[in-house]
């Protein structure tokens, strides 16, 4: 998704939800200052790895059962804290998209095994981006939901789970597979707040839509 698409929604999203745009914008700052001297790589080298089939995890209880019922194929992409639960069943994810919550350490494991990380600032998480992000030490790329640049990327979402689809749809895939995606039972979550978070969910389901790109688990 380019930006001018991207931008509307984004206008909708900080309206309804009352966040503000300037903080997005301080925390994506931040971020690149602290991400300088990381191994970072170009949204060219990150389409080189995406193939034209993926599976993304998002976080939902049922994600165990959907990864059991169909075997994930093609590129593999959790979203933020579902990263230790899809490591717990022996899958090693390709591509992490994470703003930094949720069980971090195994988000930082999977990036010391080879995994590339697509790192998000948002005004909600400048002190986890000050906590973590210099932890990650694989191949790292930063995004922000505001206006990009030449080292800031913007593919379109909202949410780790919708962001990993759009960035699916940004490089051409054919095939998005989710697992773990449910969004009327936000997955329980410490210092989250279920009634923003099922706030959150509805905005991934406006965002990932119907399209004939996603086969979602039986």
């Amino acid at each position: 998704m380019r930006f001018e698409e991207w931008s509307p929604i984004y206008e909708s999203i900080i309206s309804d939800m009352g966040y503000d745009r300037s903080s997005d914008e301080a925390s994506a700052r931040l971020l690149k200052v602290l991400m300088v001297n990381a191994d970072m790589i170009t949204s060219d080298e990150l389409s080189s790895m995406i193939g034209e089939e993926v599976s993304i995890f998002g976080s939902a209880a049922r994600l165990e059962t959907d990864i059991r019922d169909s075997s994930p194929q093609g590129t593999l992409i959790s979203a933020g804290s579902a990263t230790s639960r899809v490591m717990a069943m022996g899958l090693m994810p390709d591509i992490v998209v994470t703003d930094l919550d949720g069980d971090i350490d195994n988000q930082i494991k999977a990036s010391d095994k080879g995994a590339v990380t697509i790192m998000h600032a948002h005004g909600d998480n400048e002190d986890l981006i000050m906590r973590y992000a210099k932890e990650f030490r694989g191949k790292v790329l930063i995004t922000t939901q505001s206006k990009p640049d030449n080292i800031l990327c913007n593919f379109g979402g909202f949410t780790d789970g919708d962001r990993a689809v759009c960035i699916a749809r940004h490089f051409g895939c054919s095939k998005i597979r989710l697992y773990g995606f449910d969004y009327d039972a936000p997955y329980p979550k410490d210092g989250s707040d279920p009634d923003i978070k099922l706030k959150k969910l509805q905005w991934a389901k406006r965002i990932i839509g119907d399209a004939p790109d996603i086969i979602r688990s039986p």
